[in-house]
């Protein structure tokens, strides 16, 4: 019997990057095996058919939603059609809830056995989704250990398979390390990581290169702007020139220049754990729409916003949200935090069980098994 088609849908940057590293480990496994789906240029190097490109639709808040959801509506149609046509023994979906979940519903209707890799974060808000979930998901894969308990508590089907950036992320020396004990630099190395969307970098770039100007007026600092895969150097540039700021635009090798920076300054998001787990000092700082924000302040019930600091269970790094997440605020709590070594290696103390918190390596090879074994009951590699 052929391997038959796997549906794979991933909406976001770091969905796109842990769907390929999966896609990469299934087909280790059965060579034979076709995908097809949405993602961005990833999934597609992985050897996934590309059906669109998750960039036209990969935004963040409510109102920026609805800029998006004609053509998101076009792709839905679209994938659906693929699956009428091509039938897929399987599918799996990556996070994205607001569109996968839709599609898992349809699939489900369809008898394509559905497997969702990456939880939303269905325990933080909208915990009415989960019987969406176990009405329609064959198998949800989460990568941190504490979602195990309330998907158990829901009575879904679900394992903990790790989280893929224990491989991805390399442990490297830089920034702090090069120094002796209780010593400040005579020049700090700042990074930006002002996150991976369109929508993200024009909320809260301009408050990031303000920051670092506050800074470069107060302390002698080079800074580089992280570029992630997904943006144009422009859109970076025309912040830094705006604030008057002199960066680096950091397109190659992105992880060390993070591991050798002396701080980073972040956007909410994966980009933290990635931060966290190279050992850098940070600040987390988001913007939300104002309605989208208003919403989640009544539905939100966790205790920080930033996956460095859930997966730790304390305050580890500052957070800045919102009306905080301004650019004399994060100056200020930048300056103090690159001015008192101990401050940095208490950080810095918190950041080394990071890892330790994200599970064993092998997160995708494990996940990947869990696939296999959704295609094996549908008589996929017989």
């Amino acid at each position: 019997m052929t391997s038959g088609d796997l549906l794979v849908v991933a909406g976001e940057a770091s969905g796109d990057l842990h769907g390929a590293r999966l896609l990469a480990a299934l087909r280790r496994r059965l060579p034979d095996l076709r995908s097809f789906g949405l993602g961005s240029d990833e999934l597609a190097g992985a050897g996934m058919e590309r059906v669109a490109d998750s960039r036209e639709i990969s935004v963040v808040g409510l109102l920026e939603v609805l800029s998006v959801l004609p053509r998101a509506r076009e792709i839905f149609a679209r994938l659906l059609t693929e699956v009428e046509q091509r039938r897929p023994r399987a599918a799996v979906l990556i996070d994205f809830p607001d569109f996968n979940l839709r599609l898992a519903r349809e699939l489900a209707w369809r008898g394509v056995p559905v497997v969702y890799y990456v939880s939303p974060q269905l325990w933080a808000w909208r915990r009415g989704r989960v019987r969406t979930i176990a009405e329609n998901v064959s198998r949800m894969l989460v990568l941190f250990p504490f979602e195990v308990d309330f998907y158990r508590r829901h009575r879904v089907a679900v394992t903990h398979v790790g989280h893929p950036l224990v491989d991805e992320v390399p442990q490297l020396e830089g920034g702090w390390a090069e120094l002796p004990a209780g010593r400040l630099p005579e020049r700090f190395r700042i990074a930006l990581l002002p996150g991976s969307r369109r929508s993200e970098v024009r909320a809260l770039m301009p408050a990031l290169a303000g920051a670092a100007k506050q800074l470069a007026d107060r302390l002698p600092i080079e800074v580089g702007i992280v570029q992630a895969p997904s943006l144009e150097r422009g859109e970076l540039e025309v912040a830094a020139k705006a604030a008057g700021l002199e960066a680096e635009i950091v397109t190659a090798d992105r992880m060390r220049a993070v591991a050798e920076s002396h701080l980073a300054i972040c956007a909410s998001g994966t980009a933290t754990l990635e931060t966290g787990l190279l050992g850098t000092p940070m600040i987390v700082a988001y913007r939300l729409a104002p309605l989208t924000y208003r919403l989640a302040r009544v539905l939100v019930r966790v205790p920080y916003f930033s996956l460095v600091n859930l997966v730790l269970e304390r305050r580890a790094v500052p957070e800045l949200l919102q009306r905080e997440a301004t650019a004399d605020r994060i100056g200020a709590v930048a300056h103090s935090l690159l001015t008192d070594r101990k401050a940095i290696d208490a950080m810095r103390s918190e950041l080394a069980n990071l890892r330790g918190r994200l599970g064993a390596p092998g997160a995708s090879e494990r996940a990947a098994a869990e696939v296999a074994a959704v295609l094996a009951s549908a008589g996929v590699g017989a």
